[in-house]
């Protein structure tokens, strides 16, 4: 099995590229690899040095790869899609700098539908216009990435947005062509808005490009959608753990890639609370010991 297993930014706290808590660039590379890692996404644009040469020369010193970035915007926002073209361009320009191949489209948190996360059945819903208007931003910079770049562009569903809940993913990939838009698949994210990652991953295997594992503490699962806690308090509590100690069964998704023949980069994803007692190197490296334990190597 062709599998490479990499890590992301977001593990070491980073969600937005301007917080003045993010840790250096460079300790984030260094701690990576320590870690045992060969790979690490670019995180929020602007976060890594968008001159090619410095980042290049960074990633070869510590003998990492760059495996794609996430473009984490609010497609929700008409009003904001200047911003949105913005960091469709600059990661896609900084991917393609570094060889990387995989550029991930996830709308960001809403205000109308963060008390929702993990309420399905609750959640509000765009009307006919709105949603075409959604989709159509979304495929644009789908578009952009796969046809004038040359990446591989996948959606990806994430709690408190509204591209969320399965439903609505399945939706999205009935209404846009296959042939810009791949499924970067979150495993963690899939289980918090209530759906079966192993399930939706045995139907929608041949539009899988790539993998984004994330395991969700049931307890604390379950205490934050029934106070409606916001997303990154939600981190703040611990609700993605160290993986194999949540309710995803890694060991099947492993099946499912395998039965598939999936090959390319699984990236390891343990959002936190850059503020809080958390130790993003020693749970990396735990979280790709566990990996290898049940045969990702």
């Amino acid at each position: 099995m062709s599998i490479r297993i990499g890590n992301a930014p977001c593990s070491w706290g980073v969600e937005f590229a301007g917080d003045p808590r993010n840790p250096d660039w460079r300790q984030v590379l260094k701690e990576c690899a320590q870690a045992g890692y060969k790979g690490i996404e670019l995180g929020p644009v602007g976060f890594m040095p968008e001159d090619p040469a410095v980042l290049a020369d960074a990633l070869a010193e510590h003998d990492l790869e760059l495996i794609g970035g996430v473009v984490f915007r609010p497609y929700h926002d008409p009003a904001a899609w200047d911003e949105v073209l913005d960091a469709t361009h600059r990661t896609a320009r900084a991917l393609k700098a570094h060889g990387a191949q995989h550029m991930v489209l996830i709308d960001s948190i809403s205000p109308r539908r963060a008390p929702t996360a993990g309420r399905a059945s609750e959640a509000e819903q765009m009307d006919r216009a709105e949603w075409q208007s959604f989709r159509d931003r979304i495929a644009e910079s789908a578009r952009i990435g796969t046809e004038e770049y040359g990446l591989t562009v996948g959606i990806h569903a994430h709690a408190a947005g509204f591209m969320d809940f399965e439903p609505e993913l399945e939706r999205l990939l009935n209404e846009v062509d296959e042939k810009i838009l791949k499924i970067c698949f979150d495993t963690g994210h899939h289980s918090y808005a209530g759906f079966d990652p192993i399930g939706f991953m045995k139907r929608h295997m041949d539009r899988i490009s790539y993998m984004h594992f994330k395991d969700i503490d049931p307890k604390v699962k379950a205490s934050v959608i029934q106070n409606r806690t916001g997303f990154y308090d939600a981190c703040g509590q611990g609700i993605f753990c160290r993986l194999g100690q949540g309710d995803v069964d890694f060991p099947a998704v492993r099946q499912v890639l395998l039965d598939a023949g999936f090959q390319g980069w699984c990236t390891v994803e343990q959002d936190c609370d850059p503020t809080m007692d958390v130790t993003p190197m020693e749970d990396s490296r735990a979280n790709r010991e566990y990996l290898e334990s049940i045969g990702f190597k």
